[in-house]
């Protein structure tokens, strides 16, 4: 009987260490190889759930000058920045919401809003987002344009809406040299391509609509 009982028990064993490891898998397939922050699907389920729940803020974050890092000091140096910056914001939203790459060196967030001065936080986080960046005894140089929107008790908008608007927001504040913009309009007022903001990468290509795109 005692044979039989440790089979069974080393048969369970390798169940749950293959369990345990389709989870990494899968948790894994979730998130963003270089900054393990959501990939934008997950990212907009935990979105969309915070937006229900109300008030909150949209942020959208785009670095500045990152092409110059990359094409002066190369691939490794930009996927250095990368992962400090997706580390930096990951910090910066813990146990507030949800923060991700949305690809190349754009980031977005969605935090609930509380006892807290949404615009002091905004330019805190810009003022550290643009301190250098260590690499290989290097000090890599970046800024940042973030853009804000948020929600009103009473005046909910829809995660597409809010995203946008602080899309707009950011695309603001880069054309005016980069920093922070805050908006409390959740209607978008720049014209849409494909449910896009105009100008926005992909908005050439009808498939970016998809899935709510902003």
């Amino acid at each position: 009987m005692s044979a039989v009982t440790d089979a069974l028990a080393a048969v369970g064993a390798v169940g749950w260490s293959e369990a345990a490891w389709m989870r990494h898998r899968l948790n894994r397939a979730r998130r963003d190889p270089l900054t393990a922050l959501p990939l934008r699907p997950a990212f907009e389920r935990r979105a969309a759930r915070l937006i229900r729940r109300g008030p909150v803020a949209s942020v959208v974050i785009d670095l500045d000058g990152f092409k110059a890092v990359n094409d002066t000091f190369g691939h490794a140096a930009g996927d250095a920045a990368i992962r400090e910056i997706g580390a930096r914001l990951a910090e910066w939203a813990d146990g507030l919401g949800v923060v991700a790459r949305l690809g190349g060196d754009e980031f977005a967030a969605v935090l609930p809003l509380g006892d807290w001065d949404l615009w002091v936080e905004l330019v805190s986080l810009h003022e550290w987002l643009c301190q250098p960046v260590p690499f290989d005894g290097r000090s890599l140089v970046l800024g940042a344009s973030i853009g804000a929107a948020f929600t009103l008790p009473g005046r909910p908008a829809g995660y597409a809406s809010l995203m946008r608007r602080a899309d707009e927001a950011m695309f603001e504040a880069k054309g005016k040299g980069g920093g922070c913009l805050l908006t409390e309009a959740p209607t978008p007022v720049i014209a849409t391509v494909n449910g896009c903001r105009a100008g926005r990468p992909g908005t050439h290509d009808a498939r970016h609509a998809e899935g709510g795109a902003w």
